[in-house]
């Protein structure tokens, strides 16, 4: 196990590395960020001047090793847009992201579990066509229209909740509704379908020959063994979620580090776009490396190779 856990902390540094690669490249050829520094009204030998000093007119080879060197140490340069240390705006936002993710998260987890489990063990039933129909629907509905009409009934409508941003506890609702549904839809569907070959084992016959309750069956020899295939699901849209979920994040002008990412974006503040980008990538990597530890803890009988 340990020499398999080596190998994939490897895997997860040439990710890492391959993504900041990519990253920093693309950010170099999108755009020159000197122009932001300095106003419109700069002459052409000033420009010049602050890329000597800076060093943009260094290889991409050497410029790229600086960044590496600077980014190790936490330091990505400062944010053209705030004028303040990139890494430092990233990460006030992120509060706001996690709390975000983790609610979205929750309520998927809540809604789908017991969905899940209902529609395959009531397998062609009318109960089971619901749950198949509204789980489809909730992949297919986009999470702007979904969060644009959750703002026009709660907020504009009955008043019951904030329009926007994160000033209240209430302010939460609709944004992790909004992301918490789609990834529930997910959920859904992928527990039903494992659970219902589950169920059809022959050792779910057996413990059901010891006089074991249906629900001890279901939830003890069905549900943990339908669960070890859905982790690996439920690994990346966590990741995916602390990422950013970006369009919910737009919509509620919710103040997380996805919207960050679209504003720096448009503004062309590379740095902060960097630091946000290899954060994302971050949290894939360790979320999955964590996961392959969990395969173990869940169902002991697979074996890390």
């Amino acid at each position: 196990m340990a020499k398999y856990l080596g190998k994939r902390l490897i895997q997860s540094v040439i990710a890492i590395f391959g993504v900041s690669l990519v990253v920093f490249l693309v950010l170099n050829v999108a755009g020159d960020p000197v122009e932001l520094m300095l106003p419109p009204t700069a002459s052409f030998a000033e420009i010049e001047a602050l890329k000597e000093k800076l060093g943009y007119n260094d290889p991409l080879l050497i410029q790229y090793w600086r960044f590496l060197k600077n980014a190790v140490t936490g330091d990505f340069g400062l944010s053209y847009n705030y004028r303040q240390p990139a890494l430092q705006v990233v990460m006030e936002r992120v509060p706001a992201t996690v709390t975000l993710a983790m609610s979205a998260f929750a309520v998927a987890v809540v809604v789908s579990i017991p969905a899940g489990i209902i529609a395959a063990v009531k397998r062609n039933s009318l109960i089971d066509t619901i749950i198949r129909s509204l789980a489809l629907l909730g992949q297919c509905v986009p999470a702007f229209w979904l969060g644009i009409m959750m703002m026009l009934l709660f907020a504009v409508r009955l008043k019951w909740l904030p329009t926007s941003g994160f000033k209240t506890w209430g302010s939460l609702i609709m944004p992790s509704l909004t992301c918490g549904l789609f990834s529930a839809a997910t959920f859904t569907r992928i527990l039903r379908s494992n659970m219902i070959e589950v169920m059809s084992k022959e050792y779910i016959d057996t413990a059901r020959s010891k006089g074991l309750s249906e629900w001890i069956v279901i939830m003890k020899h069905g549900f943990k063994n339908a669960f070890s295939s859905l982790l690996t699901v439920m690994g990346l849209q966590i990741a995916a979620l602390l990422g950013g979920a970006v369009i919910t994040e737009t919509v509620f002008a919710w103040p997380g580090m996805g919207r960050l990412l679209v504003q720096s974006i448009n503004n062309s503040d590379f740095n902060v776009v960097e630091v946000c980008v290899l954060l994302i990538a971050t949290s894939f990597v360790v979320i999955n490396f964590i996961v392959d530890i969990l395969y173990c803890v869940i169902n002991p009988r697979i074996k890390l190779q």
